[in-house]
């Protein structure tokens, strides 16, 4: 079996929706609502249209300057925030929330595709700047969603009380989760390393978007990544004018709410917009802003606002307004001076809704591209996986079919009836005819007859089938073995696994290999086994 491919199609796994592979497949009923196309042309036309905005660059590099005074990142990193004050600077962007210890391995993903992104920009135009921007949403206030990890198919979940945007939470408590895997970690050849880097992140530090800041920073910064905490106060007043309409005009959710309608006729929608699309953010409290009659209210607590109370607030302290989904892209991409977007198949079906609500406020809407994704196979299962006769790529399939050609293998000619069903359909083929010159009308007899004839034999061929499975006890709980171990809770593994397992066995290793493997525009799925983990590439400065 030719096990030599180590990429598919996003298409060919199963895993992913079909607005996202009708979007790499640039079908017509999703071209409305992009602006460009996934490829090295679309951004070559963001850079253009990028250039036409008037971007704020000092607000976004004197931000930055003040969210890393207290962290000891690279000269690389150093020198790409500087750069984002010249005109000809422009960033690739992923964003996710401060999930604790990184929540899932495609957090690693999508960061590392910025950067190998950035690096291929920078090798077709050397005339350009381009920086991999790491944007955290930190004002998000999920903590059932952040607040946990799974670990060897365990759920481990962070014991607090604390309320409102998870980036602002104490890392109080953490020490415990921290206890709790030191044990399964410390074993590992990098364990110690990578329990020292946690611990530095999460007991040091005072809060989840800081330690999520100096981990990302520490695991990233020889690439040049800037991470960006948007939770600050100039930042927000660049986009006051929209969160102004937003509250007394609420311009963004009709705007979003016809392009759904329209999207909805083909796709299932990502997300729906509220009539004002801003939370209310101080101290514990993220909580929505709704209106009620002449006044406007913070949902679940004591505080109301008259339209001049609410305007001095904005105008006050802009930083007290969180933007939803609808409007966080576009708070992102008025900030950064952003030409491409990576992000998750959720990600860019909520982006497929928002092109309406950019060209209103004349925002360059970015390039979007769907994240890298990678199947991790170490050695143990490799070895199984061949010694079954399969190739990684086959386990996508469920593992009953995976079994059934297992079982067939060699014996088609005994389980399989496809001779005798073919003669049986032979038969009554020829009776059909003959009876058809007599009588057209029993052609459909007939073809009753034919179907009775075979039902019998079609079930017969799956007994004979289940029969012999059960003779494959072995093979069979191999089989779910390395499915579970690839696929865990049925899922991909990207989804459920955290990187700290793999970190521990190979440490820097690790995201160095899947630095290499990562791609830049091609837009399919990477296998990558254990044997092609490289060393680590020496740092820069």
């Amino acid at each position: 079996m030719n096990c030599t491919s180590n990429r598919l199609p996003y298409s060919a796994t199963g895993y992913f929706s079909k607005i996202i592979t009708d979007y790499l497949q640039q079908h017509p009923d999703l071209a409305p609502f992009y602006r460009h196309s996934p490829d090295f042309n679309g951004i070559e036309v963001a850079i253009r249209e990028r250039q036409l905005f008037q971007q704020q660059r000092p607000v976004l590099v004197q931000a930055l300057e003040a969210q890393y005074a207290n962290v000891n990142s690279s000269q690389a990193v150093k020198n790409n925030i500087q750069l984002l004050a010249e005109k000809d600077t422009f960033t690739i962007t992923t964003a996710h929330q401060p999930v604790i210890f990184t929540g899932t391995l495609f957090f690693i993903y999508k960061i590392l595709h910025v950067i190998k992104l950035t690096e291929a920009c920078k090798q077709r135009w050397p005339q350009y700047n381009f920086v991999p921007v790491f944007y955290m949403g930190s004002e998000d206030a999920d903590l059932d969603e952040l607040g946990s990890i799974w670990l060897n198919n365990e759920k481990i979940t962070w014991d607090t009380r604390q309320t409102g945007a998870v980036g602002r939470m104490k890392t109080t408590g953490l020490q415990k989760i921290i206890a709790r895997i030191e044990g399964e970690l410390s074993v590992q050849q990098h364990g110690p390393e990578l329990l020292q880097l946690l611990k530095d992140c999460y007991q040091q530090q005072a809060d989840i978007q800081s330690a999520t800041l100096q981990l990302v920073d520490t695991l990233f910064n020889r690439y040049g990544l800037v991470v960006l905490i948007p939770d600050h106060p100039q930042l927000k007043q660049l986009m006051a004018p929209v969160f102004e309409d937003d509250l007394f005009n609420q311009t963004a959710s009709q705007i979003a709410a016809r392009t759904i309608e329209r999207l909805g006729k083909h796709y299932k929608v990502q997300a729906h917009p509220r009539a004002i699309n801003l939370f209310y953010l101080k101290g514990d409290i993220r909580e929505r802003i709704e209106k009620n009659g002449d006044h406007w209210e913070v949902v679940g607590k004591n505080i109301r606002f008259t339209r001049e109370d609410l305007l001095l607030e904005l105008k006050q302290h802009p930083e007290r307004f969180s933007p939803n989904v609808i409007l966080r892209g576009l708070f992102q991409e008025t900030v950064l001076p952003n030409i491409a977007f990576v992000g998750g198949g959720g990600e860019l079906a909520y982006w497929l809704e928002l092109k309406g609500i950019f060209e209103h406020y004349k925002v360059p809407y970015p390039v979007l591209l769907v994240r890298n994704s990678f199947l991790i196979v170490e050695k143990k299962w490799q070895e199984k996986i061949k010694h079954l006769g399969f190739c990684a790529e086959d386990f996508f399939k469920p593992a009953q079919t995976l079994l059934s050609t297992l079982v067939t293998r060699g014996r088609a000619d005994v389980l399989q009836l496809e001779q005798e069903l073919e003669e049986v359909k032979k038969f009554y083929g020829q009776l059909k005819e003959k009876a058809g010159k007599i009588d057209s009308t029993l052609e459909k007899h007939i073809e009753a007859l034919r179907a009775k004839a075979t039902r019998p034999l079609y079930e017969l061929e799956k007994k004979m089938l289940r029969a012999e499975k059960r003779k494959y006890n072995d093979q069979s709980r191999q089989l779910q073995a390395i499915k579970s171990a690839l696929f865990p809770m049925n899922s991909l593994q990207e989804r459920i696994e955290n990187f700290m397992p793999f970190y521990a066995r190979w440490g820097d290793a690790f995201i160095n290999s899947l630095y290499q493997h990562s791609l830049t525009t091609e837009q399919v799925f990477v296998i990558l086994y254990e044997d092609r983990i490289v060393s680590p590439s020496p740092a820069k400065s």
